[in-house]
């Protein structure tokens, strides 16, 4: 195929459309085949259940207790999405993670879309295939939480105010269009996740100013009715949660989540700056080759508006997010798409001779890796039926740093993305695959599947709700549903001598014996895994009530 039939093939809105459809998949082997995730994606996946089950949208609770650190975006996507497919009754943790999979399609779009504007079609192209296909991108596209929807509003909201950035630097009337999506995408990400959105448009937009020494273009954003748009979006949700909770949500939200990350390593998550930075070309797999020369572009064309953009797009927020001491890695997320971004310009001339060695060795070391983490995985809790998946990861990751890199020294860095991209995406699926191998890992589906062979689920219509020591992680919630009692000995103690199913984790099985003197109960199945939520290898046997004679 010639360079104008590619051309033809990716003009227009076919070359975004195609981005987004690298993104789709990208993140469906993780959609479909990952059990429910512990902790945050089964508290929102059961936050959701239980609006749709109880017709309250305003007030988020997971069981009884009040879930008031995010706003309700997520949770109104995740509840259409389930309410258009399956119904919250058939605990299917797949289509609460639509959203995260059409978000990632979305913000690879909008990455192409203004890429193509930026630096030409070819280069759109590239660039949303990098930000569909990276491994940070892929893996939340499949996993029902906030992160997949705040970095396609972002994105969104970043590539129109390009538009309108480099429309007023050309001396044009920015398009209304762009200006309507700027502000629609702001108000969502508000939504989604608060102000953490703001956290890298604002610093964006005032380092423009600041470096250009001109905040005219600023005036043109349409702020009149932009305002007032975002209000509108806003708005309604903020006014009913305040009324219905007694304002008790702003509370949890600034002072109980958002203030002690700030403060210091809120729940463990505490890391030195430069964590992001390290983490990079993992996250960024199998793109990474590309990394030095979109840094060496950053610099070396920084006097062109579009790459001035991308860099006050990437540098502000990424220093913000590297000084906060609580740090998780998908935190940058919504500043990917400058870094894809400006790896596809580097791509619009002759990459130079360091920059090209230099991402050949991130490119071999992030697959190296990938691949340490298949193998470390299938070791410590892998099956026979998990070696397959282990090997063609490890093949396929080797696969992508090696001819990815040979590719990128002989001077074909697009061919070299191109290439690394394929064996990417199989190397994440079967990775995906792998983990859903990993048995010791899957407590809660195993727990549930030996609950139902017994006939002891309340869904078979069995007596509920089950009680549970100690395993209280949310995914096993989800799975059973609201009323799913966690407690301790003697709560499992009496759900036995109630007729109910009780879980008992080996540390409480002394303290059970004890209170369960006498009463009725069998053993039906024992389950040993690995709680890889707070490290701890556990042990629990499902008990059945024997009916009294």
């Amino acid at each position: 195929m010639g360079r104008l039939d590619i051309d033809r093939l990716i003009a227009g809105w076919r070359g975004p459309a195609l981005a987004a459809l690298v993104a789709l998949l990208a993140g469906l082997p993780g959609l479909l085949m990952l059990p429910p995730l512990d902790r945050d994606e089964s508290r929102y996946a059961q936050a959701t259940s239980q609006m749709l089950e109880s017709g309250d949208y305003v007030d988020i609770r997971f069981q009884e207790e009040p879930r008031w650190k995010k706003p309700v975006g997520i949770y109104w996507a995740q509840a259409a999405a389930v309410g258009l497919t399956t119904g919250p009754e058939a605990r299917l943790i797949q289509p609460y993670r639509l959203p995260s999979l059409l978000s990632a399609m979305i913000a690879a779009f909008a990455c192409a879309w203004v890429g193509a504007r930026l630096f030409g079609q070819r280069a759109g192209v590239l660039a949303g295939v990098m930000l569909g296909a990276s491994f940070i991108l892929s893996t939340e596209a499949g996993i029902a939480k906030t992160d997949a929807a705040l970095c396609a509003a972002v994105t969104v909201a970043m590539a129109a105010l390009a538009r309108i950035y480099m429309a007023s630097r050309a001396g044009e009337t920015p398009d209304r269009r762009h200006k309507f999506t700027f502000w629609l995408a702001l108000g969502l990400s508000i939504l989604i996740k608060g102000p953490i959105g703001l956290l890298v448009i604002a610093p964006a937009v005032v380092a423009l100013c600041l470096w250009d020494r001109d905040a005219r273009w600023v005036r043109r954003l349409g702020w009149g009715w932009g305002l007032p748009m975002v209000a509108l979006i806003v708005g309604p949700w903020a006014l009913a949660v305040t009324i219905a909770t007694d304002g008790a949500f702003w509370r949890e939200a600034i002072v109980g989540d958002l203030a002690p990350k700030v403060a210091g390593g809120h729940e463990s998550h505490g890391a030195p700056p430069g964590l992001h930075l390290l983490l990079l070309p993992l996250l960024l797999f199998p793109a990474a080759l590309m990394l030095p020369a979109a840094l060496s572009t950053a610099w070396s064309r920084r006097a062109e508006p579009a790459v001035r953009f991308l860099v006050c797009w990437l540098v502000p927020a990424w220093i913000i997010f590297e000084l906060t001491p609580t740090k998780l890695v998908h935190y940058t997320l919504p500043t990917y798409g400058a870094v894809a971004l400006l790896a596809a310009a580097a791509m619009t001339r002759p990459i130079g001779t360091v920059s090209r060695r230099t991402g050949a060795a991130l490119g071999v070391l992030s697959a190296a890796l990938i691949a340490v983490i298949a193998v470390y995985g299938l070791n410590q809790f892998g099956t026979s039926t998990a070696q397959t998946w282990a090997a063609v990861t490890v093949v396929a990751a080797l696969a992508a740093g090696a001819v990815g890199g040979f590719l990128m020294l002989n001077r074909a860095s697009m061919t070299a993305v191109l290439a690394a991209g394929a064996f990417g995406l199989l190397a994440h699926a079967a990775l995906v695959g792998e983990i859903r191998q990993l048995r010791p890992l899957s407590i809660a589906p195993q727990l549930t599947r030996a609950l139902e062979a017994a006939a002891l689920h309340p869904r078979q219509g069995a007596p509920g709700p089950v009680a549970i020591t100690t395993f209280h992680e949310p995914s096993f919630v989800f799975l059973t549903g609201r009323d799913t009692e966690l407690t301790d000995a003697a709560g499992a103690a009496r759900a036995l001598a109630e007729g109910r199913a009780a879980i008992v984790e080996a540390r409480d099985a002394d303290a059970f014996a004890a209170a369960a003197s006498g009463m009725p109960g069998r053993a039906v199945a024992v389950i040993a895994g690995h709680n890889y939520s707070t490290g701890d290898d556990v042990e629990l046997t499902v008990y059945a009530p024997v009916p009294r004679p």
